[in-house]
C-alpha cells in the first residue's frame, strides 16, 4: 500500500483542500493510477453505499425505543414486496399493500393533528442511526399535538406519507426516510414536511424537504430548528412546498462546506 511519504505518489495541487472536506478530491496518483489507498478508499465506501441501499431495514429496535417512550409504533409495508422489487418499481413504494390497508380501514381512524411517518427508502443505515435521536428531539416540541401512532413503512418512498396521513385526517405530515447514499454518506436522513397531505393528491411540490441530516452533515438540532420554523409558519399559510421558503438563514461554514461535498460526491 503506498504511504503517505511514498515518493512513487505524486501529489495533487489542491491537496491543502482535503481538511475541509470527505469529497474526493486531491486524491494523487501513482504513475497513470490512482494510489493503493485511495482505491482501496473507494471500494469501502462503494461497498458500504451498496450496503446501505440493499440490507433490510429491522425496526424492532425502533419499536422498543419508542415503546419505552410511550410511544405507540405501527410497522406497515409497501406493494413494493422485495428490495429488488422496490429498486425497479418506484411507484409500488409509494402504495401501502393490502393487507395495510385492510388493517388500517377495519379500525376507526384516530383523528388527529400530525402523523409521523419512518420509512427506510434507500438507506436503512440512515434510519438506523438517526430516526430515534432526532425523534427524541422533535417529540416534546410536538406535546401541543395529538399525534397518530408513528408508522414504521418498510420499502416506502415519500409519498407513502400522504395516504397515512389521509386515514388519519392530520392536518402535517412528517416523514424521515433514508436518503440516496453517497460515497462519504452512506447514512444520510432526509425530512419530507407535508401540510394537508392526501393521497393522489399532493405532489412533491406540496413538500418541503430537510436533507442531509447526518454526523458530518446537517445536525439534529439544526433540522429540528428548521422544522419547527416550517411548521409554525405552516399553520400560518396553511400550505406547504414551494410557496413556504425556510428563512432560517444560519448557515454555518460547515453546512455549506457540506452542500458542497453533497454536490462533489
Amino acid at each position: 500500500m503506498n504511504q503517505p511519504n511514498d515518493p512513487a505518489v505524486i501529489s495533487n495541487s489542491w491537496d491543502s483542500l482535503k481538511q475541509f472536506t470527505p469529497a474526493r478530491i486531491a486524491l494523487g496518483r501513482a504513475g497513470i493510477s490512482l494510489t493503493t489507498r485511495a482505491s482501496l478508499d473507494f471500494q469501502l465506501a462503494h461497498a458500504l453505499a451498496r450496503d446501505a441501499v440493499n440490507i433490510p431495514i429491522d425496526f424492532s429496535e425502533l419499536e422498543l425505543s419508542l415503546s419505552l417512550l410511550g410511544l405507540e409504533s405501527l410497522t406497515l409495508n409497501t406493494q413494493a414486496e422485495n428490495q429488488q422489487m422496490y429498486l425497479q418499481r418506484p411507484d409500488l413504494g409509494r402504495v401501502l399493500n393490502d393487507v395495510t390497508l385492510d388493517c388500517l380501514q377495519q379500525t376507526t381512524p384516530n383523528y388527529t393533528d400530525a402523523v409521523i411517518v419512518v420509512a427506510d427508502g434507500l438507506s436503512s443505515k440512515a434510519i438506523e442511526h438517526h430516526a430515534l435521536p432526532f425523534l427524541t428531539l422533535l417529540l416534546p416540541q410536538l406535546q401541543a399535538y395529538h399525534l397518530a401512532p408513528v408508522c414504521l413503512v418498510k420499502h416506502g418512498r415519500v409519498a407513502i406519507g400522504d395516504a397515512i396521513a389521509e386515514h388519519y385526517a392530520a392536518r402535517l405530515c412528517i416523514v424521515l426516510i433514508g436518503e440516496r447514499p453517497g460515497l462519504s454518506s452512506p447514512d444520510s436522513m432526509g425530512l419530507y414536511f407535508t401540510y394537508q397531505a392526501r393521497a393522489k393528491l399532493s405532489t412533491d411540490a406540496d413538500r418541503n424537504c430537510i436533507s442531509n441530516i447526518h454526523s458530518n452533515g446537517l445536525s439534529y438540532k439544526q433540522a429540528l430548528k428548521k422544522l419547527m420554523f416550517l411548521i409554525n409558519e405552516a399553520e400560518k399559510l396553511k400550505l406547504t412546498g414551494v410557496n413556504l421558503k425556510d428563512e432560517t438563514t444560519e448557515m454555518t461554514t460547515d453546512n455549506q462546506l457540506q452542500w458542497v461535498n453533497f454536490l462533489l460526491d
